[in-house]
């Protein structure tokens, strides 16, 4: 008797778009805040825990089903930097920790920008969407790390209006991939790299 070979199609979505999407309108929201247009909220903070971590998580973990190493690592990556955010801002308001310090906090966004930066280097083989998003997200921590000092308070708005451009990059590259695909042909182009 002949060995049949069953051949298993792929038939998910692909949740680059909801992972793009979670990350760019987050950023946007925390940005806006950051360039004083508005004081921390409810909202951010809840955008933070349910779309920006939980979705980007999901559609991290969609990633890894679809074999892209990349997107699980960057989508799973981001989206438990918005939970650990948000839980830096708000456990300490238990009284079950103290506050982290300045000095915590500048490692905390140093160490992101490096790992942010090694990222970048992969979107070389990607699309110059994915490069603008991951060069101008390094630049927002390493930005936000020197906001943390006191050498840089005064950089705090500049750095707000620089995460809107992060944020706004993202959901261009999460809106392009959806329509691109969508319609078939390219709506918005994202400069895709030809690896050959």
């Amino acid at each position: 008797m002949e060995p049949t070979t069953v051949i298993i199609k792929d038939t998910s979505a692909n949740p680059a778009p909801l992972g793009l999407l979670a990350f760019g309108l987050t950023t946007v929201l925390l940005n806006l805040h950051n360039a004083g247009i508005f004081e921390m909220n409810s909202m951010i903070l809840a955008m933070g825990i349910f779309y920006g971590g939980i979705a980007q998580i999901i559609a991290g973990i969609m990633e890894s089903k679809k074999n892209n190493t990349f997107g699980f690592v960057a989508f799973v990556s981001y989206g438990s930097f918005w939970l650990t955010l948000v839980a830096l801002i708000v456990i300490p308001k238990f009284g079950w920790v103290p506050a982290a310090s300045s000095s915590a906090m500048i490692a905390y966004l140093v160490m992101w920008g490096i790992f942010t930066g090694l990222l970048f280097i992969g979107t070389l083989r990607l699309s110059r969407a994915l490069q603008f998003v991951f060069a101008t997200l390094t630049i927002l921590f390493f930005l936000l790390a020197f906001g943390e000092s006191e050498a840089g308070a005064s950089i705090k708005t500049f750095t707000g209006y620089e995460g809107i451009v992060c944020g706004a990059s993202a959901i261009y590259a999460g809106i392009g991939v959806l329509l691109n695909e969508v319609y078939g042909k390219t709506v918005l182009p994202l400069g895709l790299i030809d690896k050959k």
